[in-house]
């Protein structure tokens, strides 16, 4: 527990000393989200400061290693606004990644924010993708810190025999997730066939085929 009380200050100490979030600036104190409220806005209205509770403001869920029961074999466990109300308009959110021995969080992006990695247990191959088809990849083992540059596809494999996990810091309160397989083949309403085929330069039956393969996986 201390450990990772350890780690969470220092990760979070790199996403706060950032001179540029990418969320627009808070103009008071508290803004503690209201999920509740109908209103839809670039984040979400406020509470009102007499229903505000310390419980806004604190969350266990990534206190302990997730279960992981996907095929791909890791778990992403968010620490942001969706689960922390009080972090509206903070402009930081966490969160934990679980990987079972050859887990992988497969290539992605975060359109919303940097992403800064750091080791709890184990040892993983990361990397990112440049706009220039320039590939970065190192591995990083416990203690150390990976950067994962706002918008770029980027991935995470534990090539070990035993599990690994990371804590993720992020310089938005909601940094969204965008999945590439899973976006280009189990998007609903699906993408015409003949985009992927041509895109892929592949035929129809094989994109059927990762199609299935994707929709097992949800």
């Amino acid at each position: 527990m201390m450990n990772l009380r350890i780690s969470i200050i220092i990760v979070l100490s790199c996403i706060i000393t950032s001179t540029r979030a990418y969320d627009p600036d808070a103009l008071q104190d508290l803004c503690v989200a209201d999920k509740s409220h109908g209103t839809k806005l670039n984040g979400f209205p406020c509470k009102e400061t007499s229903n505000i509770t310390a419980s806004d403001f604190f969350f266990a869920g990534i206190s302990k290693p997730a279960a992981i029961n996907s095929t791909m074999g890791s778990a992403v466990t968010g620490a942001n606004v969706e689960k922390i109300p009080g972090l509206n308009t903070l402009s930081v959110s966490l969160a934990r990644i679980d990987y079972a021995p050859g887990g992988l969080n497969p290539p992605h992006t975060h359109p919303r924010a940097t992403e800064v990695v750091y080791v709890l247990e184990g040892e993983l191959e990361v990397g990112f993708i440049t706009t220039a088809n320039k590939l970065f990849t190192k591995t990083i083992k416990i203690g150390e810190v990976f950067v994962f540059p706002r918008g770029l596809v980027h991935f995470q494999k534990n090539n070990g025999k035993s599990p690994a996990s990371v804590l993720s810091a992020f310089n938005s309160q909601l940094p969204g997730t965008v999945s590439v397989a899973a976006t280009l083949f189990a998007a609903e309403p699906a993408l015409p066939e003949d985009v992927l085929t041509k895109t892929f330069q592949v035929g129809s039956k094989m994109v059927d085929k990762i199609k299935e393969r994707l929709a097992t996986k949800k």
